[in-house]
């Protein structure tokens, strides 16, 4: 009776609504990203393997005690991408499109410090990996089947940090204060690559494309606003509306001082934006922002996750909550990388989890 009760109510748009529903991991993020929230908070540790590597019995604790409501499907493809070495493993990695990698140590992701493109005469032979565009859909929907979590996409779309990749970032931030013509090329070059492999992975059963461009400095932004707006602004646009035409939601992340550039992406259409929100001030990013963007994380790991009491923890959690939070709004997610105390990442999902579930209210209309 329950059961069918349940179902009456959501097919007359009444989600979740009646208190008896159970409710899911998908369907509690999404009541968040729609701020009609209700119950406790959805989580989602990013536990980077330089974690698993060095407290392999803190992240065990943590996955046992505190599972993720957000997930990310697997980078399933047809054909072999044609990677070379690991991702996190010391040494070199080469990506699928031929961008070298330095890894210092095992568990961290190093820097190109060769470009691929050391010369413009050399853009007319760059092609980008088409091998991507072969997403094996039925592996990627068969994840998706498996699970009751919110799925991410299994790749990142990253213009701007492509471009660095390509070009180094030194060269590429050269590039975009010259503007030479063969930097349009080839700004042109990823982005047509990128629409296409955002619809390839529209065309799953994921929830959300996933955005990644790291746009900020510890005080401000690596480019000015307006050469953000002008060359990479229409490029998100372009994303958002092909997640909107597929029903997807929309991720990104992005790190560091990037106050200046949030109302352009709530005004392309990011659903929930993963940033240094203690960088850049939770009191009047919550001033500015609360109830128009969610707030996918996160807690300070310059300073609070390496150094801070158990006090300092519990506030800066609490804190979130108090600018954030809007009927929703708010992800509770926090990163377990180099140098974090694991005691401090613990406490951050103990404190998240002690906040008391909301109670249902009516949906909007």
């Amino acid at each position: 009776m329950k059961n069918f009760l349940c179902k009456a109510l959501q097919s007359m748009g009444w989600v979740l609504q009646y208190s008896a529903c159970p409710m899911n991991s998908r369907e509690l993020v999404i009541r968040t990203l729609s701020f009609q929230h209700s119950g406790r908070i959805p989580r989602h540790k990013w536990i980077l393997p330089w974690a698993e590597r060095h407290h392999a019995a803190w992240v065990k604790r943590l996955q046992r005690e505190f599972p993720d409501d957000i997930t990310t499907a697997p980078a399933a493809y047809r054909l072999n991408t044609g990677e070379k070495g690991g991702k996190y493993q010391a040494g070199t990695y080469v990506d699928a499109w031929g961008c070298t990698f330095s890894n210092p140590e095992d568990g961290i992701m190093g820097l190109v410090k060769t470009p691929l493109i050391a010369d413009w005469n050399e853009l007319s032979s760059f092609r980008a990996p088409d091998v991507l565009l072969d997403v094996d859909r039925e592996k990627v929907n068969r994840f998706c089947r498996s699970q009751k979590k919110f799925v991410l996409s299994g790749t990142l779309i990253r213009p701007f940090e492509r471009l660095q990749f390509i070009r180094t970032m030194e060269q590429a931030l050269m590039d975009l204060l010259e503007e030479p013509p063969e930097l349009l090329e080839l700004l042109e070059k990823i982005h047509q690559f990128y629409m296409k492999e955002a619809e390839a992975w529209a065309r799953t059963d994921i929830d959300a494309l996933y955005l990644m461009d790291d746009w900020g400095t510890q005080h401000g932004l690596l480019v000015s606003p307006d050469v953000f707006r002008r060359f990479f602004l229409p490029m998100y646009r372009d994303y958002v509306e092909i997640a909107r035409q597929y029903g997807k939601w929309v991720f990104m992340h992005s790190d560091g001082f990037i106050l200046d550039v949030i109302p352009d992406l709530i005004d392309a259409g990011v659903h929930a934006l993963n940033s240094q929100v203690f960088c850049m001030g939770v009191e009047e990013l919550g001033e500015k922002f609360r109830g128009k963007i969610t707030f996918w994380g996160e807690v300070d790991r310059q300073r609070i996750l390496p150094y801070g009491s158990r006090k300092e923890v519990k506030e800066a959690v609490q804190a979130v909550m108090r600018y954030l939070y809007a009927q929703g709004g708010v992800i509770a997610q926090s990163e377990f990388g180099p140098g974090a105390r694991p005691e401090n990442v613990y406490h951050v999902f103990e404190t998240w989890s002690a906040i008391p579930p909301k109670k249902n209210v009516k949906p909007k209309k």
